[in-house]
C-alpha cells in the first residue's frame, strides 16, 4: 500500500486536494483509503446510529455497523498512526491518503495558505508543496491539473517500483 500524507494548517486546501486525488486515482482503477487526523476540531462523535452508539456508550472499545455495502468502525483509545495504518492494511487498498499527522515520516504534500506557513516545508519527507501564493519551488493552487498529474505520476511510479520488488 502506498502511503501519502497531505499536511497544512486549517483552511489550506487539504481536504479539497484529497477529494480531487481520490477521484483521479479511482478513475484509473486504484483502491483508495483515507485517514484524517482530527486534532483541533474537538472530539470525534458517533453518527446517530442508535445501536452502535449504545454499544460504545456501554463501554465497547471497538464497535462497528455494516449495512448495504457500508461499514462504519468506532474504536476508543489513543491509537498511534502505525496502529491505524496496520488496520488499513487489512483492507484491499492500493493507496492510503493521510490528512494530517504532520510529524509522521511518510512522503507528504504540504498545503500553504500564506508565507507564514513556510516552516511546514521543513517537515520530514516533503515531496511537494502547493501554495495559495506564487512561490519558488511550490505549485500554485490555480495550476490544479499540473499538480494533480504530478501526484498521480508519483503514485504510478511508486506502484511500479513495488511491483518490481
Amino acid at each position: 500500500m502506498i502511503i501519502l500524507q497531505v499536511v497544512g494548517y486549517q483552511n489550506s486546501g487539504k481536504t479539497t486536494l484529497i477529494e480531487k486525488v481520490i477521484q483521479r486515482l479511482c478513475e484509473i482503477g486504484y483502491r483508495v483509503g483515507t485517514l484524517k487526523h482530527h486534532g483541533h476540531e474537538g472530539k470525534v462523535t458517533l453518527p446517530k446510529e442508535k445501536d452502535t452508539t449504545r454499544h460504545a456508550q456501554a463501554g465497547a472499545a471497538v464497535c462497528a455497523v455494516e449495512g448495504d455495502g457500508t461499514f462504519f468502525l468506532h474504536a476508543k483509545g489513543n491509537w498511534t498512526l502505525n496502529e491505524l495504518i496496520s488496520l488499513y492494511k487489512t483492507f484491499p487498498l492500493d493507496v492510503l491518503l493521510i490528512e494530517g499527522f504532520k510529524h509522521a515520516s511518510y512522503p507528504k504534500i504540504v498545503c500553504l495558505r500564506s508565507r507564514e506557513d513556510e516552516p511546514l516545508l521543513h517537515l520530514e519527507n516533503v515531496l511537494m508543496s502547493i501554495s495559495w501564493q506564487r512561490m519558488d519551488g511550490s505549485f500554485f493552487i490555480e495550476d490544479e491539473q499540473v499538480y494533480i498529474d504530478h501526484i498521480i505520476s508519483y503514485v504510478k511510479e511508486e506502484q511500479h517500483v513495488r511491483d518490481r520488488s
